[in-house]
């Protein structure tokens, strides 16, 4: 019978539950697994590995046996990096593994028990505490959403592992273009592009992140904009992310919806994070034509699927686009029909805001798209009363009076139209001819 030394000195990812209470090996013994500080809601997978024979606790010999499951993975798998198998099925360490391979071990051993789609020995849920009982003595992997688990012990029958793995968290936030700092919210004339950045607090033992983005329908994603980095260096698409546009997904209701994006993390790039990692994900949209107005609006929402089943919190931004209305009275009040306005973006020459008309007595602001289509004008305000939409806060605006109510006079020069994060209302009075 072949011994060897204790595999738990080396293989801080497997764990090794068995008695030491004797020097001979009890046949009918029986151990058990706790999660200690487990992530609330996670599901803890036992998978065993290798069976334990026989040991001696004076000697510290240990004897282990492949199970059948297992076999490939030692034989011709990942695992052959790391363990010897004999004709009798025993198995040993190879000479020269050094401690700090635990981690890609576990992970490979993970990855085997996903691929070949095994059944967990054992399923840990939270039931008071997170404790499996009733095993078969030996190394176990031991999985969770979260990642594989790098902890054990080793001189008892009962094993604790420690969850080392955190939730990482989506913090998703959007420019201000008056400010040029980041938030949760943003104002935005329609037409303007809108800069977003998610950043993915990534944690050691990350596995399977894929983000998902949705957007209201008053914003368009430029699909060219994704940009992935950490610290200054870009991530490679392909190698270390894919991206797939307009996918079915879940809104925060839980009911069917289409995401504008879905960033899948490689596998392979997700095992080179070893620590903390920010991994900061850039893009933008347009504000359209549909784009909600005023006090409604515009939401970008981000979500993180990670692990085998598990999903973080969603997180929000959302970008406002506000009106105003136009009142031309003379000094009673009454309301002059027949003037008209244009819409600029300075006190004296500047540029002109293209606009469309959208009924009666209502205009926007024009989108880029309308504005380059052939044989584009842009419409002119006619007052009475008007509502413009469409317009950024913290923004001032010059309307200039074209053409006068008959009988009246044209305002002199452009009147101030200031937007504050509320509907704002500018009555003109005008003048009747001397």
């Amino acid at each position: 019978m072949k011994h060897t030394k204790k595999l738990a000195s080396l293989l801080l990812a497997l764990v090794m539950v068995f008695a030491l209470a004797t020097t001979a090996f009890a046949a009918e013994k029986k151990g058990s697994i706790t999660i200690s500080s487990p992530v609330d809601g996670q599901t803890y997978k036992a998978y065993l590995m290798f069976e334990l024979e026989s040991y001696n606790t004076e000697t510290g010999a240990y004897s282990y046996k492949i199970t059948s499951a297992w076999r490939e993975f030692v034989t011709t798998g990942a695992g052959k990096d790391y363990f010897s198998i004999d004709d009798q099925d025993y198995v040993t360490l190879k000479k020269g593994v050094p401690p700090e391979a635990a981690a890609t071990i576990a992970k490979e051993a993970v990855a085997y028990a996903a691929s070949n789609s095994l059944s967990p020995d054992a399923t840990l849920l939270k039931q008071g505490n997170y404790t499996a009982s009733g095993l078969t003595l030996g190394y176990y992997v031991v999985d969770s959403s979260l990642g594989a688990l790098c902890g054990l012990t080793n001189t008892e029958p009962s094993a604790t592992i420690r969850e080392k793995n955190e939730v990482p968290v989506p913090e998703k936030t959007v420019k201000e273009d008056s400010t040029g700092n980041y938030g949760e919210s943003n104002t935005a004339q329609i037409g303007d592009t809108v800069e977003f950045k998610t950043v993915i607090h990534a944690k050691k033992g990350a596995h399977k992140y894929k983000l998902h983005d949705q957007m209201e329908a008053g914003l368009t994603l430029n699909q060219n904009s994704i940009t992935v980095k950490v610290g200054e260096t870009e991530l490679e698409k392909g190698t270390d992310y894919t991206v797939a546009f307009n996918v079915d997904c879940k809104d925060k209701s839980g009911a069917a919806a289409t995401c504008d994006f879905e960033i899948t993390f490689t596998n392979d790039y997700l095992s080179t994070i070893t620590a903390d990692t920010d991994i900061v994900v850039t893009y933008t949209a347009v504000l359209n034509e549909n784009a909600e107005i005023a006090n409604a609006t515009n939401d970008n929402d981000t979500v993180l699927d990670y692990g085998d089943d598990s999903r973080s919190e969603w997180d929000e931004t959302t970008t406002k686009t506000f009106m105003f209305d136009i009142i031309k009275t003379d000094s009673s009040m009454k309301v002059l029909n027949g003037a008209k306005f244009e819409l600029y973006d300075a006190q004296t020459a500047g540029n002109k805001i293209d606009l469309v008309k959208v009924s009666d007595g209502v205009y926007r602001v024009a989108t880029t798209t309308e504005k380059r289509a052939e044989g584009f004008t842009s419409a002119v305000i006619e007052a009475g009363k008007a509502t413009v939409k469409g317009l950024d806060a913290n923004t001032t605006y010059w309307l200039e009076e074209t053409e006068a109510p008959a009988g009246y006079n044209k305002l002199a020069g452009r009147a101030k139209v200031e937007i504050k994060e509320a509907n704002l209302t500018t009555t003109m009075e005008g003048d009747a001819w001397a």
